[in-house]
């Protein structure tokens, strides 16, 4: 079906194999989680703050939250952030030479497309930020974290290693410059470098007011190493010690996500519903929510929660979510509706400067051309070889039958010594249906249940096809291990 890819064009980086493909879209690729942790059964729940009230209060100080500046990695509520940029806006107009006040501006900016799922508001940060730096000049943290973080909000690692290095220099002693360095190296695979920055930002000893912010940036740390309890620790602390609704609602989630990650889904749920009551726009919170529910065969309110989340924010990611859950129900037209506005949001957002080869390559592999979506993650993976690309280029590189090539990227993403420490029931699935293909039957049948041990309820498309691969292969044989 030609002329329906995700891109009209291709981008201008692309090799010339792509031209010669044409792309096709009938859209449900892999699960698009995001990156979450992991909670193991009774790993030091009583630590986790119970839901939190609802009352008239709680709500009326999300709204009426006020901002000075914004931070990377510190959440801030929509509303206080429009309140902000409205504020910055007025003050660059009556001093345009105050370079604070265009920093503030641009990374307001930043946060509330990254929040809002709008690229829009990025091309306007870019100015903003830029306009600091020729204002003050080169030796500007604020400007430089700023552009670090539009860099990170557009998945360009190697530009936010740029800046978020510069803004290091400039001020080595100040925490904010270290949280973007951190996601920079480890979006490009340097997951040692990763760790050393942490461990320079830990050195520094935060004060009250940035500590539960460095414990969310310390656990995604420790579960890229495998280290899901001291994760669970560090994240949990972070919700307790949050010192707005916006900030205790974001680690509020980022708990649910690690339940669901482990499948338990009621503790998922209580979560979610708490992060929610704190801050209705919570979009983690909404989409977890809805992802929950349809674990828990709620199919109706699983509906209804994304169709929600996607009138608020349309991401690219969510509604492949949705339209995966419409195709797993066997509707298809309305499977397409959703595929249809990914389509509509990968252009918008890619006009705005963002990277989206990644979603794209993913959808590619399963339901378009996997030859193009090899084309694509190869390039991603030259630029900046992280472990969701390792996992998505292996799983297209079998698709498009190359499983001998497939099984060194599925086991660069899942291999502990390679960065690939948390435990993913999606790279695991990936791993054992590229095994079973080689006949390496052991071995897949080891990786499938382990898929299924991490989380059944990983993704409504793969979990079926998980279960019926295990079906075909079969229990274990009753014979000989090799050599004896």
């Amino acid at each position: 079906m030609p002329g329906t890819s995700l891109l009209t064009d291709p981008p201008p980086r692309r090799s010339r194999r792509v031209l010669r493909r044409v792309l096709v879209a009938s859209l449900a690729g892999g699960a698009v989680a995001g990156a979450v942790l992991t909670l193991l059964p009774g790993e030091r729940q009583q630590r986790v703050p119970g839901p939190p009230a609802a009352g008239p209060q709680a709500r009326a100080g999300t709204r009426a939250q006020t901002l000075t500046t914004v931070t990377y990695g510190v959440p801030a509520a929509l509303p206080g952030l429009t309140a902000l940029i409205g504020r910055q806006e007025a003050r660059v107009r009556a001093q345009p030479q105050d370079a604070r006040a265009w920093a503030v501006l641009g990374s307001a900016y930043v946060e509330r497309g990254r929040q809002a799922a709008d690229a829009t508001d990025y091309p306007r940060a870019e100015r903003a930020l830029r306009t600091s730096l020729e204002v003050r000049g080169t030796k500007n943290p604020q400007a430089l974290d700023g552009l670090a973080a539009l860099a990170l909000a557009r998945r360009d690692f190697p530009a936010a290693k740029q800046y978020g290095e510069q803004a290091l220099k400039a001020a080595p002693r100040q925490w904010t410059a270290y949280p973007p360095l951190i996601d920079a190296y480890t979006g490009l695979g340097d997951y040692k470098k990763a760790r050393s920055t942490l461990d320079k930002l830990l050195a520094l000893r935060p004060d009250a007011t940035a500590r539960p912010a460095v414990m969310a940036r310390t656990a995604a740390v420790y579960r890229d190493r495998g280290w899901r309890e001291d994760a669970v620790a560090q994240l949990t602390d972070a919700a307790a010690g949050a010192r707005t609704p916006a900030e205790q609602a974001a680690w509020l989630a980022g708990v649910g996500q690690l339940a669901w990650e482990r499948g338990d889904l009621p503790d998922a749920l209580r979560h979610f519903e708490a992060a929610l009551r704190l801050d209705p726009d919570q979009h983690a919170a909404l989409t977890g929510r809805a992802r929950t529910l349809a674990g828990q065969g709620r199919t109706a309110e699983a509906l209804a929660g994304y169709r929600a989340a996607v009138a608020k924010r349309p991401d690219p990611g969510d509604l492949l979510e949705l339209g995966e859950l419409y195709e797993s129900l066997g509707q298809s037209r309305l499977a397409e509706e959703q595929y249809a506005r990914l389509r509509t949001a990968v252009r918008q957002s890619v006009a705005g400067g963002v990277d989206e080869e990644l979603l794209i390559g993913r959808f590619e592999a399963d339901h378009g051309d996997p030859w193009e979506a090899v084309d694509r993650l190869r390039e991603e993976w030259e630029r900046q070889p992280g472990t969701e690309v390792a996992d998505a280029l292996g799983w297209a590189l079998h698709r498009s039958g190359e499983d001998e090539e497939a099984l060194t990227y599925a086991a660069v993403a899942t291999d502990k010594t390679k960065g690939g420490g948390v435990r993913s029931a999606l790279y695991a699935f990936h791993l054992g249906m590229i095994e079973g293909e080689l006949e390496r039957y052991g071995p897949a049948r080891r990786h499938l249940q382990e898929a299924l041990r991490i989380n059944p309820y990983f993704s409504v498309l793969r979990v079926p096809e998980a279960r019926e691969a295990l079906q075909e292969l079969g229990d274990v044989p009753d014979e000989p291990p090799p050599g004896e």
